[in-house]
């Protein structure tokens, strides 16, 4: 699963079709926590994070909306994504 972007202890990554899923989403870690963000809503859909660590990765896929949607569609075809710009 490529880590397309890192950024204060978070991980966010995407998995390659076959074994994804709609509706498109990325994955994001931090420490022992992990959760599922949807790109179009840019809303936890499973699992949690700490409540600061949401808030950044909420506030970063609004950022990023059209970045991550586009690397949806690059691992739906099989291809690796591209990496973002991480929040800063």
């Amino acid at each position: 699963m490529p880590t397309i972007s890192m950024f204060y202890g978070i991980i966010v990554r995407m998995y390659f079709a076959p074994k994804e899923h709609p509706p498109p989403h990325f994955h994001v870690y931090y420490g022992e926590h992990k959760a599922t963000i949807d790109i179009r809503t840019c809303e936890v859909i499973q699992g949690n994070l700490p409540k600061k660590q949401t808030k950044l990765v909420l506030a970063w896929a609004e950022l990023h909306q059209d970045e991550l949607t586009a690397d949806w569609e690059l691992v739906m075809n099989g291809e690796e994504p591209f990496k973002i710009q991480p929040l800063q």
